[in-house]
């Protein structure tokens, strides 16, 4: 019996453990999608206790412990920070199988150097020694950055956002990892939203353009996105929740369905069709002008509790997986962009795991430019961000394309904990490829082993975002 997440966890193979310890284990980190605060970054947040740093904001916890039957009040209420720990402590003895539950204790190992499982039992100590940690120097935001090795972070930022904090740390010589925007237009495009009209009004303040017509919203989104580049952006990011659509259409017919929607008219679920379509395409150009890379996060279906979503608001725990066909519209807005030779670098990633073969084959049409892997199948996406999500989605890439040219992996998170994400991912990748190795099915061959693993672990990423 193997001891409990020891150094070798998640290594079955000699070759997995040597892949892993002599190659993988400490290269740099490039974290390239998450929901990190930059203005936490900038003040080098302390943590007052544990609870703070792991627990506030973190939706997948919060849907676990509702799941173990704790009261809202330990988990977005009132209680206390003590009482909200202790509920999680009562629910991670019951997470086993949850990628939560090693995800958990592997944050305790590397960033507090505690090796015991978190249960009822042990958790008062635990609460006290962290406690003790985080109230002391070494432990700041940026500590656990640091200390993590990670060498860039791209932030989610809205088009009309200021991005101070951005400029704030560029211009910051005492820290020497790279915290850029990621330019994420989604209020902009979902014309039928509740705040589109209020959030164009803030889009005329913060780019100083009157947006009366829909040339002057393009107007407006070209000065943020060349400002966004401006701060060191390279990657947007879209999220199609509920399907992907796509509609021939014409500026002349988008510009009349904004109008519409300035006057406050409805508007039709196929006119909104045409002008999520074209007002994608004509980000898609700028992107591919400037040299970005264009992020699609397809299938998530948000915000199915409406109660809860009118007690304590969006992104708490209440969404799940759509069942969309995504196929067809997909390809059509992609060639649509190929076909002006403007299609930008592009990773696609699918919240739902029957269309792993879906985009596994779409990004093959869309290849070229002489850019190693410019189509991407991104990672394993939240829910599928489990030991079986990894490895299903990687033997799709690879049965389909080439996982040797795979950008690997990020935190898509908010917590300042969750690098080991990065390492947990690093040792199931090297677990696989250990696996074929050990059955014959590769080459023993470390030379090229080790530039696989490493490319998959950050030098491939280095090199298609160039950041």
């Amino acid at each position: 019996m193997k001891k409990f997440m020891d150094e070798n966890f998640l290594l079955a193979s000699d070759t997995a453990i040597e892949l892993y310890h002599n190659y993988a284990k400490d290269m740099p980190i490039i974290d390239y999608h998450c929901h990190i605060d930059p203005k936490e970054i900038y003040e080098n947040k302390k943590f007052k206790n544990i609870t703070e740093a792991w627990l506030y904001g973190d939706h997948y916890k919060w849907r676990a412990m509702r799941i173990n039957g704790i009261d809202e009040q330990c988990i977005t209420g009132n209680a206390s920070d003590y009482d909200k720990f202790m509920a999680w402590a009562q629910t991670i003895s019951m997470s086993i199988g949850n990628p939560l539950y090693h995800w958990t204790h592997l944050e305790l190992q590397r960033f507090f150097g505690i090796h015991e499982a978190l249960d009822e039992d042990t958790a008062p100590a635990i609460w006290e020694k962290i406690n003790e940690l985080l109230n002391g120097e070494g432990f700041r935001a940026r500590d656990l950055i640091t200390k993590s090795n990670v060498e860039a972070i791209c932030t989610t930022d809205d088009p009309i956002d200021t991005l101070e904090y951005h400029i704030k740390l560029k211009e910051d010589s005492s820290f020497n990892v790279k915290v850029l925007p990621t330019f994420r237009p989604d209020c902009g495009v979902e014309i039928k939203g509740s705040n589109f009209l209020s959030w164009v009004k803030k889009l005329e303040q913060v780019s100083e353009i009157d947006i009366t017509s829909y040339e002057e919203l393009l107007q407006a989104l070209e000065s943020r996105v060349r400002f966004f580049h401006s701060v060191g952006c390279r990657l947007s990011d879209h999220g199609l929740d509920v399907k992907v659509v796509y509609a021939e259409t014409s500026k002349e017919e988008a510009a009349a369905i904004f109008t519409k929607a300035l006057e406050g008219k409805g508007i039709s679920e196929e006119e909104e069709k045409k002008y999520k379509t074209y007002t994608i395409r004509f980000l898609g150009k700028l992107y591919h002008e400037l040299g970005w890379t264009m992020q699609l996060h397809i299938g998530a279906l948000r915000s199915n509790n409406k109660r809860m979503l009118e007690k304590i608001g969006p992104n708490t725990g209440f969404d799940s997986i759509n069942d969309a066909c995504i196929a067809e519209p997909l390809s059509r807005l992609l060639d649509a962009l190929e076909s002006e030779n403007s299609l930008p670098k592009t990773i696609l990633y699918t919240l739902n795991p029957k269309d792993n073969y879906v985009l596994g084959t779409m990004i093959g049409n869309f290849q070229g430019d002489g850019i190693p892997g410019k189509m991407q199948f991104g990672a394993a996406w939240w829910f599928n961000d489990n030991k079986d999500g990894m490895i299903e989605q990687m033997k799709a890439l690879a049965n389909l394309g080439l996982l040797s040219r795979f950008v690997g992996m990020l935190t898509d998170s908010r917590s300042f904990l969750s690098y080991t994400r990065h390492e947990y991912f690093r040792r199931i990748a090297c677990n696989l490829i250990g696996e074929w190795v050990e059955n014959g099915e590769v080459p023993a061959n470390m030379k090229l082993l080790k530039n696989i693993v490493q490319g998959i672990c950050y030098k491939n990423a280095n090199e298609y975002f160039g950041l």
